[in-house]
């Protein structure tokens, strides 16, 4: 892989023909590590990618700066993207990947991305989970995006988040449905975090694609 990012990769048990990925987008302040415990039933079927943050952001590392919360720093979140949807692209071809099985599941920062990415990379994406996240508005207004009649997503959001307001995964959920997209969204008497319950569901939903 010629890529810029550190990243872990597992393989599923069988390499006989095309097979499923998952992606995997950590939020700020935290590491590769971080979500693989999320999908771990699927260690066996899937290829599974988990990317660090370019950013060294204590005690781990982001993807992108921002302004203040729900304002990414455009610039920085621009190239980040484009380096990502490259990985995804690369990652199909040099992993043999199945393109029509492909996932990425983001927390919080990678949420954001996970997004941006269901919007501009349909229909290489069949799923998206975003877990805490939000769209920026300039993703909204400003981006050539994808028709996505075609993306299941999978939204979200703790009802007490208190870094990323739990009205922001509603309005996601509203935005993704007016464009035409499969929504299922899900709240939970949590912060920013994943409640086991939040787990459950999202394996649930990882199973449908």
């Amino acid at each position: 892989m010629q890529s810029p990012f550190t990243f872990t990769h597992t393989a599923p048990a069988t390499d006989i023909g095309k097979q499923p990925a998952i992606f995997l987008l950590h939020g700020m302040g935290s590491h590769e590590g971080d979500l693989l415990q999320l999908v771990g039933e699927f260690k066996e079927s899937h290829h599974i990618f988990s990317l660090r943050g370019p950013i060294v952001h204590a005690p781990g590392y982001a993807f992108f700066t921002i302004e203040e919360e729900g304002k990414p720093d455009r610039e920085v979140f621009d190239k980040v993207l484009v380096y990502i949807q490259s990985f995804i692209r690369e990652a199909i071809t040099e992993f043999d990947l199945d393109p029509e099985h492909l996932t990425v599941v983001g927390f919080s920062q990678g949420a954001v991305l996970s997004q941006a990415l269901g919007l501009t990379m349909v229909p290489t994406l069949k799923g998206v989970a975003a877990l805490s996240g939000y769209v920026p508005d300039f993703v909204k207004n400003e981006y050539a995006k994808q028709p996505v009649e075609s993306l299941q997503i999978f939204i979200s959001h703790g009802d007490y988040d208190y870094v990323i307001p739990s009205q922001w995964g509603a309005e996601s959920k509203e935005y993704f449905e007016s464009l035409g997209a499969t929504v299922t969204f899900k709240t939970y008497s949590d912060g920013h975090g994943v409640v086991p319950e939040n787990q459950r569901d999202l394996v649930t939903f990882l199973k449908t694609l």
